[in-house]
């Protein structure tokens, strides 16, 4: 407590966060901790001799008590019971969201005659793009999402809920518009950011040049295409083609380097002040993503030290981040974005520097440029590699590679790709710069496509549960021991933990193969039986289903939570009604 006191007390508030979400404490018992807060409260501010004995106790206990509080007054609860399946709705849109095959996909808030509420709206893609500047009518189909059947699915319905959204609306017949007078300072901003967004689309580059530009700078994503995000997925780049922390770093340096550039020494204070105001400015533009905010609020904490005179420390900057972002709101720890990026950073922090020593001397800035960005990139991939196989069950050891090698010039991806979208805002038509540009970036997705494509190196369904999480996290914590100092004391450390893992591991692997199961899934309409016996599955499917679609979206999520490894599809035909197993009959229909 001593030494990370911040980072220490944001872990305990962040335990009462978890602690709310998975016990739901009722009224009474939410007033009860929030008396308990206040006796501690007091206790700190009449300084009692008892506290001098429990202080770290106490404090930790108040922040614990603090997140349960939050999160239950930011919990989302449902009151719309009485809407209309179908039916006449009034809406504006407040985002645009990623379009899936067949739809556009828009967050709304929608007017009913007996209340409004937000909801996911589906616009048939060859409609027209709904835009910030207008109320829109239609007839829709309201519905609210399932909660799935199994525990191996993605619950979508909870994830809407986490984010206040409560309705899945498909619009069906005409749409009609009148134009909105009451647009708010944020909702003219938007509609600026949607204007330059349709000014890049009308541009003579390549249309996936068009999306990774919009990707890059606006954080617009919304409409690129499924081959190329997978390709940044697989190759370990993702965080390139989305805004992220890098992106406001360099935006941050653009804009202090001109600053300084052409200023007095004496005014750098001021150079700092105008840089973050602008990345504040640029964030605001571009949405508040939440990737964005946490980036902006980092950046900001870290040079309030500075600009205090106080030397920068990285956990209490990161931490008093994390504090700002949570106590605004809660909901945010369960955002995997919020997981991944604070993890990358506390990986960076612990083992880039004991990693920096097995490299050669940096005495040039291009080899501390390219030694520190291979180390910088090894210890966020470990710090985040534990979610990563539980989230996706996917890892790929080309990421490594790839990332040595395009990270290097990523900050001038970003600022060439910045200055265009200044020009294009402003219209200014440069097409030889366009030419250039458009040239850069199809020679880098097809580099990225071409590390995509080395399956060799490329491994899922990969199993994982938060038990072994958690220790693979105590693999890489005891990582640094022994990376500063070899010796068989820490090596013997690091060896129990893996074997400990491995225990682990095979433990649950014999559970799940001893059981076998028969499920029957919903699919496109259709029915999906799987039979499990020991480590095999076979899924069976009408025929001419999608089996690329049917593999994505259940197949491979069931394999990993069974832990199994042997996997087919068979066909049945169309009329089946029904099927016994063990005695029981299952209805297909």
């Amino acid at each position: 407590m001593n030494k990370q006191p911040l980072l220490i007390l944001t872990l305990c508030f962040i335990l009462g966060i978890i602690f709310q979400d998975q016990l739901v404490l009722d009224n009474k018992s939410i007033y009860a901790v929030c008396a308990v807060c206040l006796l501690i409260f007091l206790l700190f501010l009449f300084h009692s001799y008892f506290l001098h004995k429990t202080r770290a106790f106490l404090l930790g206990l108040m922040f614990f008590g603090a997140g349960i509080i939050l999160h239950f007054f930011s919990a989302f609860s449902s009151d719309h019971s009485s809407v209309s399946k179908n039916g006449m709705i009034t809406f504006k849109i407040s985002k645009k969201l990623n379009s899936t095959e067949k739809n556009k996909k828009y967050e709304a808030l929608v007017f009913t005659e007996k209340q409004n509420f937000n909801a996911v709206l589906y616009l048939p893609k060859k409609k027209e793009e709904l835009n910030f500047e207008h109320y829109y009518k239609a007839d829709a189909y309201l519905s609210k999402p399932k909660t799935p059947k199994y525990d191996f699915q993605f619950d979508y319905a909870r994830y809407l809920k986490r984010k206040k959204i409560e309705y899945q609306c498909y619009l069906s017949k005409g749409i009609s518009s009148a134009k909105r007078d009451d647009l708010t300072l944020n909702e003219r901003v938007q509609q600026h950011r949607f204007t330059i967004v349709q000014k890049i689309d009308h541009t003579e580059m390549s249309s996936r040049t068009r999306e990774f530009l919009k990707g890059i700078i606006l954080a617009d994503r919304t409409e690129t295409d499924p081959e190329t995000v997978q390709d940044f997925n697989r190759s370990g780049m993702v965080h390139l083609l989305a805004i992220s922390g890098t992106h406001i770093v360099v935006i941050f340096g653009i804009f202090y380097f001109l600053l300084t550039r052409f200023s007095p020494l004496r005014f750098r204070k001021y150079a700092i002040i105008s840089s973050i105001s602008f990345i504040w400015l640029f964030a605001a533009f571009i949405g508040f993503g939440n990737s964005v905010m946490r980036s902006c609020i980092m950046l900001t904490v870290y040079f309030i030290y500075v600009l205090l005179q106080r030397k920068p420390d990285l956990l209490h900057s990161l931490s008093l981040s994390a504090m700002i972002i949570l106590v605004a709101d809660t909901q945010q720890i369960f955002d995997v974005g919020f997981q991944l990026s604070f993890l990358a950073v506390l990986g960076i922090y612990w083992l880039n520097q004991p990693l920096l020593k097995y490299f050669p001397k940096q005495d040039g800035y291009l080899k501390k440029l390219f030694f520190n960005a291979v180390t910088i990139s090894l210890s966020a991939q470990l710090a985040t590699l534990p979610l990563v196989l539980y989230y996706f069950h996917q890892f790929s050891l080309v990421s490594v590679p790839a990332n040595i090698l395009i990270v290097p010039f990523s900050e001038l991806i970003i600022v060439f790709s910045f200055l265009i979208t200044i020009l294009i805002g402003l219209r200014i038509d440069f097409s030889l710069i366009n030419t250039i540009y458009d040239g850069s970036i199809q020679i880098l997705l097809k580099l990225i496509h071409w590390f995509a494509e080395s399956d060799l190196l490329f491994f899922s369904n990969i199993p994982m549960n938060i038990v072994e999480v958690l220790t693979l996290f105590t693999l890489i914590y005891w990582m640094r021991p022994l990376l500063l100092q070899i010796n068989f004391k820490n090596s013997m450390k690091l060896v129990k933990i893996v074997l400990l893992f491995f225990i682990i591991r095979t433990t649950f692997t014999i559970f799940e193969n001893r059981k076998n199961e028969l499920l029957i899934h919903d699919f496109n309409k259709t029915k999906v039986l799987s039979v499990k016996t020991g480590n095999k599955v076979c899924f069976w499917t009408v025929e001419n289903s999608d089996e690329k679609k049917l593999t994505g979206f259940i197949a491979v999520p069931y394999c990993a939570s069974r832990r199994i490894r042997n996997m087919e599809i068979k066909t049945f035909p169309k009329a089946a009604q029904k099927v016994v197993f063990n005695g029981k009959i299952y209805d297909l229909k």
